[in-house]
């Protein structure tokens, strides 16, 4: 088993690496060159058509001494079994690859000259294996013609044996070259299917798969016993241990063949599930670039389209998720996906985090547009680590200024402590990173509404109230303070002892919008 690397493309545009899963050395791979591919398939084809008739060849003359009457083959049909086997085998192998090749190739066509499928190519392509096994079953067909012919003419008695001893080997020649055919024609198949795989086109399915093989393995033998049992009722001179003798090679003939027709019949089902079960393991670990090639013109193939019809809308669920999540905030975008946001906004006590730029028009009017931005960059990643680093959202960037919050979306204990300890790691970071501008900080806790508003058609998460007013107040004022952070008493009381001991107080101004004094703190 092995897996292929494909770039992923939308709308002609690369968006990532998808690894597929599921290829065999033998085959090669679906992407390698058309020319590859052409003799690829031609000379296992061809080794496939010569093997399997080679085999079929010695079964026919194992039953024929089995089955045939008085101990085996007089003289004279022996000798034109002799000749006429080979000749046959010969004929039948020039004819069946003359054939096969051309079928093949005027098939598949469409692949040899890297061009996309119509629907009828792709059918056509998908049943390929059927048609190239009805190939094989017709030469076999002329075969038990020309051997039941030989047979009536050298010894009549031998006619029901030769019926059987070249049926018996056509089927087990016909399924072989099934499963080899279809086999060898994977890596096209997964060409025609392109990731993607329809119940209208698809080939032969695992029901009719599994009654062909049971054919072989169980109505073939038991016929080959009525056959010996009939032998055994009108011929006076089979014995009993002559019964058993064609018992037991019938037996050897179905062990070995049925055990390679399982084999093949196994790996044929087996591994694309198990491409499929790999991918979903891939899956389980959180990688969604992985897909399955589809190359069973079966139901497994419908099986493998779903799982990569499946994948892909987990990866643009997730893409849209981590798009939301940059807009939004990683937080909010996972309550609103879980389905954990009221809509309409809920009441909570939360602590906000206000910071705006000191002088920035100033600054923008002396630099380039590039060195603005240069620094505003800076600035907006010093705050956006640290707001996340302490469980908090960044909520808006307004201009120059940022807005965060603590406690909402997502509950956070002591979300007080948590924006204090932000606003203290923010302000000495932008002096030491960002020395080329000032920034007052403000922080506040209180309750505000949180939630979505705007319309049902165009919303936006976002907290108002009371606690939001006072930390634009506070920053406003932390401006003209030493640090340049000024916070709310409340805030410092909510925080705890460990964190109240890094603020001492201030003051107690009367904000904008307020009739009473509002107890302030600076760094300690």
């Amino acid at each position: 088993m092995w897996g292929w690397p494909e770039r992923c493309t939308q709308d002609g545009v690369t968006v990532g690496t998808v690894r597929r899963l599921g290829s065999d050395w033998l085959v090669g791979p679906p992407d390698q060159p058309s020319d590859r591919l052409r003799i690829r398939v031609q000379v296992l084809l061809t080794t496939l058509l010569i093997s399997t008739n080679v085999i079929g060849a010695a079964i026919v003359f194992g039953i024929t001494f089995l089955v045939t009457p008085g101990g085996g083959p007089n003289a004279g049909y022996l000798g034109a079994l002799a000749i006429a086997v080979p000749v046959y085998v010969g004929v039948a192998v020039v004819i069946g690859a003359s054939i096969v090749t051309v079928s093949a190739l005027r098939a598949l066509r469409w692949s040899i000259e890297d061009k996309a499928p119509t629907v009828e190519e792709r059918r056509t392509t998908l049943r390929l294996p059927w048609r190239l096994t009805l190939i094989q079953t017709v030469l076999w067909l002329g075969g038990l013609v020309i051997f039941t012919v030989l047979a009536v003419i050298k010894q009549p008695e031998a006619v029901l044996g030769a019926v059987f001893a070249v049926g018996i080997a056509g089927l087990v020649v016909s399924a072989i070259a099934y499963l080899f055919t279809e086999f060898v024609l994977r890596p096209v198949a997964a060409r025609a299917l392109q990731g993607r795989a329809d119940a209208g086109e698809m080939g032969a399915g695992v029901e009719r798969r599994m009654l062909l093989f049971w054919g072989l393995g169980t109505a073939a033998p038991v016929l080959g016993l009525v056959v010996a049992a009939l032998a055994a009722i009108t011929r006076d001179d089979t014995s009993i241990k002559r019964l058993a003798f064609i018992v037991l090679g019938l037996a050897a003939v179905v062990l070995m063949f049925g055990l390679l027709v399982t084999v093949l019949n196994a790996r044929a089902v087996v591994a694309p599930i198990d491409a499929v079960q790999q991918a979903l393991a891939r899956v389980a670990e959180g990688d969604f670039d992985v897909e399955v090639r589809v190359d069973d013109g079966t139901e497994l193939g419908l099986l493998q389209s779903g799982f990569n019809e499946m994948v892909q809308g987990l990866r643009e669920r997730e893409q849209i998720r981590d798009l939301f999540g940059r807009h939004v905030g990683q937080s909010v975008a996972k309550a609103a996906t879980d389905g954990n946001v009221e809509l309409g906004g809920e009441t909570r006590v939360v602590s906000v985090l206000m910071i705006d730029l000191i002088g920035s028009t100033n600054y923008a009017a002396t630099r380039s547009p590039a060195e603005v931005v240069a620094v505003l960059n800076r600035f907006f990643a010093v705050i956006v680590e640290e707001v996340d680093d302490h469980g908090g959202l960044v909520n808006k960037f307004m201009g120059d200024a940022v807005l965060a919050i603590f406690g909402a979306p997502v509950h956070l204990d002591n979300h007080a402590a948590a924006a204090l300890a932000a606003a203290r790691r923010i302000a000495r970071r932008l002096v030491e990173e960002v020395p080329e501008i000032g920034a007052g900080i403000g922080v506040s806790t209180g309750q505000a509404v949180a939630g979505n508003v705007g319309h049902r058609s165009r919303f936006e998460y976002t907290v108002i109230g009371d606690a939001v007013n006072a930390a634009a107040r506070l920053t406003e004022l932390a401006k003209e303070v030493e640090g340049r952070v000024l916070v709310s008493a409340v805030s410092v009381s909510e925080a705890g002892p460990a964190e109240g001991e890094r603020w001492r107080a201030h003051g107690a101004p009367v904000l904008r919008g307020h009739e009473q004094t509002t107890p302030t703190a600076q760094l300690a």
